[in-house]
C-alpha cells in the first residue's frame, strides 16, 4: 500500500490581540521569520505537500504564504493544491479528521496549518498508545509534526499514525 504523510503545522507568531478580532491577527516580525523556517525546514526534509488545508485567518495564511515561498526556494517545482477550511478555525480535532477522511488516495502529503489546541490535540489522538508513552505533542507557534501511515485517507481515525518528526521552526 502507498505509504500517506500528513504534515501539522501550527501558525507562527501572532500579534498580540488589540481591538480587531482574533480572526484578523496578523503574523509578527518573528512569526513572518519563524514561518519562513518552516518552510525552509520541510524542503530539507523533502517534505512538499500535494495538497495544504489552511484556515482561513490571517495568521495561519500568512504562515502558509512565507512557508510556501521558502518551499519554493528550495527547490520544490510543482504547486500544492490550497483550500481555505472555516472548520480549521471554527472547530477542532473532529473537523480536522472529517476534512482528512475526505481527501482522495491520489494526494500522498497533507499538509494542515492550523491553531492550538487543535494541532497538538489530533496530532495526540493520531499516536497508537505505545507511542504515546513519552511523547511531548504540545506543538509551539511554527511547532510541525509529521505523521505516517500506509491506511487510506479515508481510514484516518485516533491511534492511526505514527509521528516521524517533530520540529519547531525559528527563524
Amino acid at each position: 500500500m502507498t505509504s500517506r504523510t500528513l504534515i501539522l503545522l501550527r501558525h507562527a507568531k501572532a500579534e498580540t490581540p488589540g481591538d480587531f478580532p482574533d480572526y484578523d491577527r496578523a503574523l509578527s516580525e518573528r512569526g513572518e521569520s519563524d514561518a519562513d523556517a518552516a518552510g525552509s525546514w520541510l524542503s530539507d526534509e523533502k517534505l512538499r505537500p500535494d495538497l495544504v488545508i489552511c484556515s482561513p485567518a490571517k495568521r495561519t495564511r500568512q504562515t502558509w504564504a512565507a512557508a510556501s515561498v521558502a518551499l519554493a526556494q528550495g527547490g520544490s517545482s510543482r504547486s500544492a493544491e490550497v483550500h481555505y477550511e472555516d472548520g480549521l478555525y471554527f472547530g477542532g480535532s473532529t473537523e480536522v479528521f472529517d476534512l482528512l477522511r475526505a481527501v482522495s488516495d491520489e494526494v500522498r502529503t497533507v499538509l494542515i496549518v492550523g491553531h492550538n489546541p487543535t494541532m497538538s490535540e489530533v496530532s495526540a489522538l493520531l499516536l497508537s498508545d505505545e507511542q504515546f508513552t513519552g511523547v511531548t505533542l504540545e506543538l509551539k507557534t511554527s511547532g510541525i509534526a509529521v505523521h505516517v501511515s500506509d491506511r487510506s485517507w479515508s481510514q484516518t481515525e485516533p491511534g492511526s499514525m505514527r509521528l516521524t518528526r517533530q520540529h519547531t521552526a525559528r527563524g
